[in-house]
């Protein structure tokens, strides 16, 4: 797939939502392969796990259409291995791997997701990350005001899930834009009232594992 983006712009305006923004639209043009082969799927990969201390439940994957369970795909791109492809409409993204391959991940994208697309890279990662709504939810949702200032900590029921990756632009700012896990596994597929890129708890821990933050890790988002 070749890609041709332009740079998220500066000075656009930032809404924070479920700790997550948007930004107004910066067009991204996609030419995706007509056919996309699958060497190896793993839905077996979404049983129970125990990770620092908390144990994820498993994922009743077979509900899920299949060709949202983790899988190696055929992936034609100029972008470099280890370059991270979102494409909010198909609701996949795609880690780019050596001689034409991806592991390609199921996504749910928060509505407001289709409102940026651009470049962006991996700043930095966190495990079990803390949640801190905006201020904009709590105004709707009372009852998570109490975490606008102090966070939900860690935890199973934490909207973020078990593994985040916070992508900054060009400039060194943070875009307040989230790749991260989710306790509703059911949303992957779908666009959800708010949020960023959600991937399932098993399958962020996986992207987690493989992303070396920095510069190098390029985030392209396509719509």
């Amino acid at each position: 797939m070749r890609i041709r983006n332009s740079m998220i712009a500066s000075g656009l305006a930032l809404l924070a939502l479920a700790g997550c923004s948007t930004t107004s639209k910066t067009q991204v043009a996609s030419n995706a392969p007509a056919v996309v082969e699958t060497s190896e799927i793993f839905t077996d990969s979404y049983n129970s796990v125990t990770d620092a201390g908390y144990t994820l439940p498993a994922i009743p994957i077979s509900r899920l259409d299949k060709k949202f369970h983790r899988q190696i795909v055929n992936f034609d791109t100029v972008e470099r291995p280890g370059t991270i492809i979102v494409n909010t409409r198909e609701r996949f993204l795609y880690y780019i791997l050596p001689r034409g391959r991806a592991v390609r991940y199921g996504i749910g994208v928060g509505k407001q997701g289709f409102a940026w697309a651009g470049e962006a890279y991996v700043a930095w990662k966190q495990e079990w990350p803390t949640w801190h709504p905006p201020k904009e939810m709590a105004a709707r949702k009372p009852d998570i005001a109490k975490y606008v200032e102090a966070g939900m900590g860690p935890g199973l029921n934490n909207p973020l899930g078990a593994r985040a990756m916070y992508l900054f632009n060009e400039k060194g700012q943070d875009t307040l834009f989230r790749l991260h896990g989710t306790p509703e596994w059911a949303s992957i597929g779908t666009a959800a009232s708010s949020g960023c890129i959600r991937l399932m708890n098993q399958d962020v821990i996986d992207l987690y594992r493989r992303v070396q933050p920095g510069r190098q890790t390029k985030v392209v988002v396509v719509q």
